[in-house]
Protein backbone atom coordinates (compact mmCIF):
# COMPACT_ATOMS: atom_id res chain seq x y z
CA UNK A 1 0.00 0.00 0.00
CA UNK A 2 2.98 2.51 1.02
CA UNK A 3 4.53 1.98 -2.51
CA UNK A 4 1.72 2.54 -4.12
CA UNK A 5 0.79 5.60 -2.32
CA UNK A 6 4.56 6.53 -2.91
CA UNK A 7 3.99 5.89 -6.28
CA UNK A 8 1.47 8.30 -6.76
CA UNK A 9 3.25 11.04 -5.37
CA UNK A 10 5.68 10.44 -7.35
CA UNK A 11 3.79 10.51 -10.61
CA UNK A 12 2.27 13.95 -9.18
CA UNK A 13 5.81 15.42 -8.80
CA UNK A 14 7.01 14.48 -11.70
CA UNK A 15 4.19 16.04 -14.29
CA UNK A 16 4.45 19.55 -12.25
CA UNK A 17 7.86 19.21 -12.45
CA UNK A 18 7.30 18.44 -15.96
CA UNK A 19 4.95 21.34 -16.71
CA UNK A 20 6.77 24.16 -14.23
CA UNK A 21 10.28 23.14 -16.42
CA UNK A 22 9.24 22.41 -19.46
CA UNK A 23 11.71 24.47 -21.09
CA UNK A 24 14.56 22.87 -19.24
CA UNK A 25 12.92 19.43 -20.22
CA UNK A 26 12.91 20.01 -23.32
CA UNK A 27 16.86 20.92 -23.46
CA UNK A 28 17.39 17.70 -21.18
CA UNK A 29 15.81 16.00 -24.24
CA UNK A 30 18.22 17.62 -27.08
CA UNK A 31 21.25 16.67 -25.09
CA UNK A 32 19.72 12.77 -23.48
CA UNK A 33 18.07 11.31 -26.82
CA UNK A 34 21.48 11.91 -29.11
CA UNK A 35 23.41 10.72 -26.68
CA UNK A 36 21.19 7.52 -26.50
CA UNK A 37 20.76 6.86 -30.14
CA UNK A 38 24.70 6.82 -30.13
CA UNK A 39 24.86 4.32 -26.80
CA UNK A 40 22.25 1.87 -28.93
CA UNK A 41 23.95 2.30 -32.30
CA UNK A 42 27.13 0.81 -30.45
CA UNK A 43 25.72 -1.77 -29.00
CA UNK A 44 23.96 -2.53 -31.88
CA UNK A 45 27.57 -2.91 -33.85
CA UNK A 46 28.97 -4.52 -31.01
CA UNK A 47 26.09 -7.31 -31.18
CA UNK A 48 26.28 -7.35 -34.96
CA UNK A 49 30.44 -8.31 -35.20
CA UNK A 50 29.80 -10.94 -31.98
CA UNK A 51 27.18 -12.56 -34.57
CA UNK A 52 29.45 -12.29 -37.43
CA UNK A 53 32.56 -13.76 -35.22
CA UNK A 54 29.88 -16.31 -34.03
CA UNK A 55 28.99 -17.61 -37.51
CA UNK A 56 32.84 -17.89 -38.61
CA UNK A 57 32.98 -19.89 -35.13
CA UNK A 58 30.15 -22.41 -36.46
CA UNK A 59 31.55 -22.57 -39.99
CA UNK A 60 35.01 -23.74 -38.88
CA UNK A 61 33.62 -26.22 -36.29
CA UNK A 62 31.48 -27.33 -39.32
CA UNK A 63 34.42 -27.99 -41.91
CA UNK A 64 36.40 -30.01 -39.09
CA UNK A 65 33.59 -32.14 -38.31
CA UNK A 66 33.34 -32.89 -41.81
CA UNK A 67 37.00 -33.62 -42.25
CA UNK A 68 37.31 -36.04 -39.19
CA UNK A 69 33.92 -37.79 -40.07
CA UNK A 70 35.81 -37.91 -43.91
CA UNK A 71 38.95 -39.55 -42.18
CA UNK A 72 36.93 -42.22 -39.89
CA UNK A 73 35.30 -43.22 -42.84
CA UNK A 74 38.36 -43.68 -44.92
CA UNK A 75 39.56 -45.57 -42.54
CA UNK A 76 36.81 -47.42 -42.02
CA UNK A 77 37.14 -48.69 -45.50
CA UNK A 78 40.61 -49.75 -45.41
Amino acid sequence: MGALIGGIIAVIIGILGIVNWWELFVKGLKAAVPFFILLVGVIAIAAGISDIKDRIEERKEKEKEKQEAEKTQQAEQK
